[in-house]
């Protein structure tokens, strides 16, 4: 945070805060560069104080989501709302210290300041008529702790799986050759059909891992058949049952 006292002097800067506390402990820093040596309280303001101070009131946290147009990885936001009134014997000097503070607020960047009046109902609540004052918006952000993978112990194996063809015949009872079945393999998400004498063949299945499952589509029904030798083959009888074609 960046702050000025009322001469133009700039307070070095500080890392940004990254908790409430540290959020206080800066603008208690501020108010003291701008005005000097005053009080400066994080109570509710008084009916009445003795000396000059300010009172620097957070009055609620606000979410504040980032931009939508922002789409890598962001902290956590929220808005901090302080409230600042002041006190002083002679309100020339009061009025004169609260115009100092919310002018060089102005200035900063990373606070903004709303100029609207409380509503009677929250001076009210803190047992006051109302005060000359303005909100002071603060914001905190906060990185969220990333994520990591727990680290590869063990060296990278690649296995070299030859590729194969797979081919097999659907027939019905009687050895009647059923044109038009759907054969898939689930595990590759392969799909062909059967031609006119019900044969059908995959150009390039891995021989490792073996494919240890075909499902095929009939006549509006579906059975799942394994496949006991990879390396034939594959003949797939089916009975009349599960030929009998689903009501619409």
């Amino acid at each position: 945070m960046v702050n000025h006292h009322p001469g133009g002097m700039q307070v070095t800067p500080r890392p940004k805060p990254s908790s409430v506390d540290e959020v206080d402990q800066h603008l208690e820093a501020w108010i003291s560069a701008v005005l000097g040596e005053v009080t400066v309280t994080l109570g509710a303001p008084k009916e009445s104080q003795s000396g000059k101070g300010v009172n620097l009131y957070l009055l609620n946290l606000v979410n504040s989501p980032p931009p939508r147009n922002v789409k890598e990885r962001s902290p956590d936001r929220i808005m901090l709302r302080y409230l600042i009134t002041v006190w002083e014997t002679d309100p020339h000097a009061m009025h004169r210290m609260l115009g100092e503070l919310m002018f060089t607020a102005m200035t900063l960047p990373e606070v903004d300041v709303e100029l609207e009046p409380l509503s009677p109902a929250v001076w009210s609540a803190l047992g006051l008529v109302p005060q000359p004052s303005f909100v002071l918006r603060a914001q905190l952000l906060r990185e969220r702790p990333e994520k990591l993978a727990p680290p590869v112990l063990t060296e990278m194996v690649i296995k070299k799986a030859l590729l194969r063809p797979l081919s097999g015949q659907v027939i019905g009872p009687g050895d009647v050759a059923i044109m038009g079945a759907r054969v898939e393999l689930p595990a590759l998400q392969l799909s062909t059909a059967t031609d006119f004498r019900g044969r059908f063949q995959f150009a390039a299945v891995p021989s490792d891992p073996p494919i240890k499952l075909l499902r095929v589509n009939a006549k509006g029904r579906t059975i799942s058949v394994p496949v006991e030798k990879a390396n034939e083959a594959v003949i797939i009888r089916l009975k009349e049952s599960e030929l009998i074609e689903s009501e619409v």
